[in-house]
């Protein structure tokens, strides 16, 4: 069966045994835990730490299990989704070595996944990140071999607003990029943080690639979107895409969970799909924010996929 989590993004509020313990209240059997180094969010739903790689003693370690054994629940994998390939070679070397950071701690605390972006220079060409991509990639792949975990790439654009116009902030969008992508690096540890509200406004199929990168979803996301066709119809394809589509909780947009869920039981996935809240409406207060969760949780279990 498929796991039922959420990204502790949302609860930037709480600790991280806060966090397990409401995961667990509600009924969530994982959560991805965010680890972004500590210090100001670059961006909405960034910045956030729930547990520090900067600073994980074994003491830390032994915290961290005693809090999920005590609740019955998993961490899904670790979550930090900077931008590797940035046109500034400071802040893209800072961007990989906090990753295999990420990666050093998925690996202390016994975990099998993290969760990440590929990046991108918005600037220039895919042809032209692709030939950074084939430079920064590798070894960023290899590290997480030697430490036995798997890396999972979120085919989110980062293309919203005017400060990612015109490419975006991630490579990752499309099967025909991710084709590309593993044929360069073919490692079993490179894969995909599958999130289908990204194709539902890129207008492309969200469920046929399911099957073709059956044994690449190493995680999914599940995040609802909702085109807006009456803006759609004033601004067209080309403009900033949140002009013409809403982030949603589940079952407030456009995804067709039970048909999206059905997929995944298919191929035979048994890992965690979780919940990632970019609703607006849900977002003003804690208790808001908590009751996204819920209802999020309320409406997958309706499907009968999980």
């Amino acid at each position: 069966m498929i796991k039922p989590g959420f990204v502790s993004a949302i609860l930037p509020d709480l600790t991280f045994e806060e966090v397990i313990s409401f995961a667990a209240q509600t009924g969530y059997s994982c959560v991805e835990i965010m680890c972004w180094p500590p210090g100001k969010a670059e961006r909405r739903y960034a910045g956030v730490t729930h547990i520090d790689v900067t600073n994980l003693s074994k003491s830390g370690v032994d915290s961290i299990h005693k809090t999920l054994e005590e609740n019955g629940v998993e961490i899904s994998g670790l979550g930090y989704y900077p931008n590797p390939l940035e046109a500034d070679e400071v802040n893209s070397r800072y961007y990989i070595e906090h990753i295999k950071k990420v990666i050093d701690a998925a690996k202390l605390l016994g975990l099998g996944n993290v969760n990440t972006f590929i990046g991108r220079d918005q600037a220039s060409s895919v042809e032209d990140n692709f030939a950074r991509f084939k430079e920064l990639w590798p070894p960023i792949v290899q590290h997480a071999e030697e430490q036995g975990v798997k890396i999972g790439i979120e085919n989110c654009p980062m293309f919203f607003t005017d400060d990612e116009w015109p490419g975006g902030k991630n490579l990752a969008t499309s099967p025909a990029i991710w084709r590309r992508m593993f044929a360069e690096i073919p490692s079993a540890n490179f894969g995909l943080n599958y999130d289908p509200s990204h194709l539902v406004w890129q207008f492309m199929d969200y469920i046929k690639p399911i099957g073709e990168f059956a044994d690449r979803i190493f995680h999914v996301h599940i995040k609802d979107a909702k085109v807006l066709r009456d803006e759609l119809n004033d601004v067209g394809v080309l403009a900033n895409p949140l002009q013409f589509h809403q982030p949603k909780l589940p079952g407030l947009g456009d995804v067709d969970w039970a048909g999206f869920l059905s997929a995944l039981n298919d191929i035979g996935y048994e890992g965690c799909a979780c919940v990632e809240i970019e609703d607006r409406d849900y977002e003003d207060t804690l208790e808001l924010r908590k009751k996204s969760l819920v209802l999020s949780l309320e409406h997958l279990k309706q499907t009968g996929a999980l």
